[in-house]
């Protein structure tokens, strides 16, 4: 066990990473197929071919789901995921040829990094190179490197947010697992101790922690462009699951948001969640809706706990000592 979503049977996990423009993709690849849905509640996503999982759509499986930085500029990652499964022969037979099913979504990361910097095709086809159902690397790697969290003051007052993954294996061999990239507005809560892990902080300098619903409920507001926000999850399961039920699991994991992430589904966020069902055991919708829900969450506070700020934000493991200090220890002069 990887305790991550790669202990699910037939999903592989690959990254590609700018570390100089600071942006990346990571894809989530099924290439025997995977009945899938989608839940999305925020109100600035941004995505490709996610129609094919809507309930009347003839696609029956998708093959691979991408998760990519760049907003709708990154979006371009996914036709290298598309070639590099159809050059395997992976996708959905149209008789001449078979068409790659590979919904993808993106986050907005321009002001972390360059905002010329976007996940290419190329980037896209690296991931998938990449690729392995093998431990997976978390935090600033991947759909992860340019993420932030905490942006009520947009990035100046802002903590490093990343990516991160989960899974749970139940006696009856059922597993669940999930994956995502954590780029939100509001701030990151332990859902056990009900403290900010991460988030909005008090001044430019420091990194002491304050609150954005406390800030809201003050009166102090964003009105800026918005779209800069977005969590992205992906829960799998070895479950046999129809489409309805996927897409149900989907709503289900969103729980897992809710009880980290504060405030959450905001109008300056995109959030979604996907869900995938890769097997044939048989299992109750509503508990691996509420697993989904567990490994989401735990995903999260792992994305931001082993996220790293490069020397331009404070992160989770700066959090302790004073941010001039660690960025002076970290970036050469």
């Amino acid at each position: 066990m990887f305790n991550a979503i790669t202990d699910i049977p037939g999903i592989k996990v690959g990254h590609s990473s700018d570390l100089k423009g600071y942006t990346g993709c990571t894809v989530i690849l099924c290439e025997a197929g995977a009945v899938s849905g989608i839940d999305v509640r925020g109100s600035a996503s941004g995505t490709r071919q996610v129609d094919a999982l809507g309930m009347s759509h003839i696609v029956d499986k998708v093959h691979a789901i991408l998760l990519c930085g760049g907003s709708s500029f990154g979006l371009e990652a996914a036709t290298g995921v598309s070639n590099y499964l159809e050059q395997k022969g992976v996708g959905f037979d149209v008789g001449i040829t078979r068409i790659p099913i590979v919904p993808t979504a993106v986050i907005f990361d321009l002001f972390f990094g360059d905002h010329k910097a976007r996940p290419t095709a190329k980037m896209g086809y690296q991931a998938c190179e990449a690729a392995a159902a093998a431990e997976v690397a978390e935090g600033s790697v991947g759909a992860g490197v340019g993420a932030v969290v905490g942006k009520l003051f947009e990035m100046q007052r802002g903590m490093k947010g990343g990516l991160g993954t989960c899974s749970v294996a139940m006696p009856d061999s059922l597993k669940v697992g999930a994956l995502v990239v954590v780029n939100a507005f509001g701030d990151i809560i332990d859902n056990i101790t009900g403290k900010i892990i991460v988030g909005l902080r008090k001044t430019e300098d420091s990194t002491e922690l304050d609150n954005t619903v406390n800030c809201l409920k003050q009166g102090i507001v964003k009105k800026r462009f918005g779209m800069v926000n977005t969590t992205l999850g992906v829960v799998a399961t070895n479950a046999a699951f129809s489409k309805r039920d996927i897409t149900k699991v989907a709503q289900m994991a969103q729980g897992g948001l809710i009880k980290t992430i504060s405030p959450v589904h905001t109008t300056f966020d995109g959030d979604l969640v996907f869900a995938l069902s890769t097997g044939e055991l048989e299992a109750d919708v509503n508990m691996v809706g509420v697993l989904a829900e567990f490994v989401l969450a735990e995903a999260i506070k792992r994305a931001v706990k082993k996220a790293d700020g490069f020397g331009i934000l404070p992160a989770f493991r700066d959090i302790n000592k004073g941010w001039k200090t660690a960025l002076r220890a970290r970036v050469p002069r």
